[in-house]
């Protein structure tokens, strides 16, 4: 029966609706791949970094002054050093946080789903895991089946080995963000690293690498500061973006068939989170908007000719979701 309903599924026709969110997940992963990139390039470009050297921060290419030296030196009054260290590194510092947590009060874990390039590395992790184990987290107790993929243990060593490469690629970049680029990728290739550079690019390999080997959705979940705080601010938002779910046609969720999940549960299995995207919001916490669960239930209901199940809600909508949500758990 699960292979009649796959079958079924690829000889529908997408619906406009389906086309646009394989528009928007093509959008996303370029824009996860487009910033990871700018991750990497960031230092060598002095983009964005603190040079430990000269104790001096970098901004868009340009060096970032507070006016502490000109004060030392003499060429400016006590009150001129004050308000250049107001204006040019406490205002623009709360100004970012400021946005930051703007968006992330109305749309959540934004980043986290479409920029973060730590979550990027996730995503493809896990396919390279299921490709290996048919799971995708180590500590998965049932695998998660895909329409024409058998586990291989072959793809084993490459899982292992794409998150080894990684955590050296994490550690090395994260030292570049503190000393200058060239003196460490040279130093490295030189072979003439200091012992504390040493130490840090092999310490911080070692942890990354098992972080991304055993704790990559934990440490999303729980460990990551930045992803803790998008989602307190969103939980506090009832108007916030949240995934919503048709609890009145649940029944039809029975018939749920893709051809990623030809068994069902379809959006269960896409959420690179682990998380069950029918739960309520305070059980979606670490959601991280991606819209997977979105576009795998419109491809199961849109088969079927069906309205799904699943879809995002902002607003007073939100706000209905919420107080349904509230009902029904009390």
């Amino acid at each position: 029966m699960a292979a009649e309903r796959a079958a079924v599924l690829l000889q529908a026709a997408p619906s406009p609706e389906l086309r646009r969110l394989a528009r928007l997940q093509r959008l996303r992963r370029v824009l996860q791949a487009g910033f990871f990139g700018l991750f990497l390039a960031a230092p060598a470009l002095n983009l964005l970094r603190f040079d430990l050297t000269e104790t001096q921060l970098w901004v868009l290419g340009f060096r970032w002054h507070l006016g502490i030296d000109a004060f030392q030196s003499g060429e400016t009054t006590a009150t001129q050093a004050a308000l250049a260290i107001i204006g040019r590194g406490i205002l623009p510092a709360l100004a970012l946080v400021a946005a930051f947590m703007t968006v992330a009060y109305k749309y959540g874990r934004l980043y986290c789903g479409w920029l973060c390039p730590h979550f990027s590395l996730v995503e493809s992790l896990n396919d390279l895991l299921h490709r290996a184990t048919g799971k995708l987290s180590l500590w998965d107790r049932h695998a998660t089946p895909r329409a024409g993929r058998q586990p291989r243990k072959r793809w084993w060593p490459l899982f292992v080995l794409s998150c080894a490469v990684f955590g050296f690629l994490w550690a090395i970049t994260l030292l570049t963000y503190l000393l200058p680029p060239a003196v460490v990728w040279g130093n490295l290739v030189a072979g003439t690293l200091t012992p504390n550079q040493a130490r840090f690019i092999v310490i911080g390999s070692a942890v990354f690498t098992a972080e991304f080997l055993f704790a990559r959705h934990l440490f999303c979940r729980f460990g990551c500061a930045v992803g803790l705080f998008q989602s307190l601010a969103w939980m506090a938002n009832p108007k916030g973006l949240v995934i919503a779910f048709d609890r009145n046609r649940a029944r039809d969720c029975r018939s749920c068939s893709t051809e990623k999940s030809p068994d069902g549960v379809a959006c269960d299995h896409a959420c690179p989170m682990r998380l069950a995207p029918r739960n309520i919001k305070r059980m979606m916490f670490a959601c991280v908007q991606c819209g997977q669960c979105i576009t795998e239930c419109d491809s199961s209901h849109a088969a079927q000719q069906r309205a799904p199940n699943l879809e995002w809600k902002v607003g007073l909508d939100a706000v209905k979701e919420t107080l349904r949500q509230r009902r029904e758990d009390h």
